[in-house]
């Protein structure tokens, strides 16, 4: 069982871009959890443990943010997913959260999610920026879902934690006007139209 310190839930609501009304706002919900690092301080190859902590994550913090969202998961648009481990850890501790098992269950959160979950890791200290990518969960083509929220927590990663982030949104970046194809056309068939 993972051991989760805490937990927030963020979300960001675009009312207005460049003097222009959004309506509908587009929004974007990021849930974090800070998780201690079991690996802290040595090396193990064994690393099972994250990768289970990470099906377990994916689905925990995919709800929050659908939940917080008020939404469906089949209203869900885009998602992404980042890790940030703290100076005792290493950044293979976050590969093994994200890529293994956490994919799953956040697809299950968010109904369907047949594109890969854009990702990030990097090492980090209390109260850095963690940035999460974002994509449209059904189409990589989807342009105007190319996008990214960030995440601050002003206690974490402590040297033997990893902050963990899930994001979701019901929409893409306010405005698109970059072209490709769109959410109405996306067919979620092979991961990429």
């Amino acid at each position: 069982m993972t051991k989760i310190r805490k937990i927030a839930v963020i979300i960001e609501e675009t009312r207005i871009e460049a003097g222009r009304e959004i309506d509908p706002p587009t929004r974007k919900a990021v849930a974090v959890a800070v998780i201690e690092n079991p690996f802290a301080g040595r090396y193990v190859d064994d690393l099972t443990e994250l990768m289970d902590s990470g099906a377990e994550l994916g689905a925990l913090l995919g709800e929050r943010c659908v939940q917080a969202l008020g939404i469906t998961p089949q209203q869900a648009e885009s998602y992404g997913k980042s890790a940030m481990v703290g100076e005792n850890g290493e950044l293979e501790h976050a590969a093994a959260i994200l890529h293994p098992k956490l994919g799953a269950p956040l697809r299950k959160a968010v109904e369907k999610g047949a594109a890969l979950v854009p990702s990030s890791k990097k090492m980090g200290s209390p109260g850095q920026v963690l940035d999460v990518p974002l994509g449209h969960k059904d189409a990589a083509y989807v342009r105007s879902h190319f996008d990214g929220i960030e995440v601050r927590l002003n206690d974490a990663p402590r040297a033997n934690e990893i902050m963990v982030a899930v994001a979701v949104t019901d929409s893409g970046r306010p405005l698109p006007r970059v072209g490709g194809l769109t959410h109405a056309e996306a067919e979620g068939k092979d991961g990429l139209r």
